[in-house]
């Protein structure tokens, strides 16, 4: 599942057609991932329309055109944005494609995970100005983070980081990542967190958020090394910080990796 810093690297991808104007568009309307989008609109709005802006906001993307139009893609599991020479023709799993003078917007989904929305009028979506705010924006303050656990006091607090209504954009790695470097074991109840490591906690927030945004959001790289990413998808992985053997267990749902020196 990609995470906010692979979103905003594919959200870069279609930067390539700021400005240009939509020529064509060729979408499968009967594919899931439109469902609930008025896909005869979606065409008819954007064909004639400029790509002027877009943004990520955690695992989620949103373009906007002129006329008023907002698209906002979700990738889902499998979902991808590439650009294509103009003359492009698709394939059976892209099932949107913005054609311009100089490329082609394609978003593709084997598996159709994804989300495809679409709205039309000069004032955000609602579905986008409901979402929380970024993670590395002044608006996630401390307070932010002690309500969101003080919710959720009883959820093991790996669990808690993946919840995409309080923490836009943390994925299993990422989550993993900020637990290993704010020395907190991944089980500890989200209610137990007390002042000085949730200081710690909010603090490793912002700093694998940026330090994600930085490395992977441009290229795909990996992130530095000496983070924990490094060694957590080995099963022989060793912690970075102590060279502990990592202890793996299935947390929240998803596969969790910790040190059990330095994450007590």
């Amino acid at each position: 599942m990609p995470e906010l810093a692979e979103v905003e690297y594919y959200r870069r991808q279609w930067a390539r057609g700021l400005g240009a104007t939509v020529l064509g568009v060729e979408l499968h309307a009967d594919k899931r991932i439109f469902r609930g989008t008025d896909t005869s609109a979606l065409v008819q709005q954007l064909r004639g329309a400029k790509l002027i802006d877009s943004e990520a906001r955690g695992k989620q993307m949103a373009f906007r055109f002129s006329r008023g139009s907002w698209l906002a893609i979700h990738l889902g599991m499998t979902g991808r944005l590439r650009v294509e020479p103009p003359d492009f023709a698709s394939g059976p799993h892209d099932h949107l494609m913005l054609r311009q003078k100089k490329q082609a917007l394609v978003f593709s989904d084997p598996r159709q995970f994804g989300r495809v929305l679409f709205f039309q009028g000069q004032d955000e979506p609602p579905w986008w100005s409901a979402l929380p705010p970024a993670l590395g924006s002044r608006k996630f303050t401390r307070a932010v983070l002690r309500e969101a656990l003080q919710r959720h006091r009883k959820l093991p607090i790996k669990a808690a980081l993946l919840l995409q209504n309080h923490f836009p954009g943390v994925g299993n790695w990422m989550a993993d990542e900020i637990l290993w470097q704010a020395r907190t074991h991944p089980r500890k109840p989200s209610g137990e967190i007390n002042a000085a490591r949730l200081d710690a906690l909010w603090n490793r927030i912002r700093f694998v958020c940026a330090g994600a945004m930085k490395h992977v959001s441009e290229d795909f790289s990996d992130p530095p090394r000496g983070w924990f990413y490094h060694e957590r998808w080995s099963r022989a992985g060793k912690c970075p910080r102590d060279g502990a053997r990592l202890k793996r267990e299935t947390i929240g749902g998803r596969t969790t990796a910790w040190c059990p020196r330095c994450q007590r």
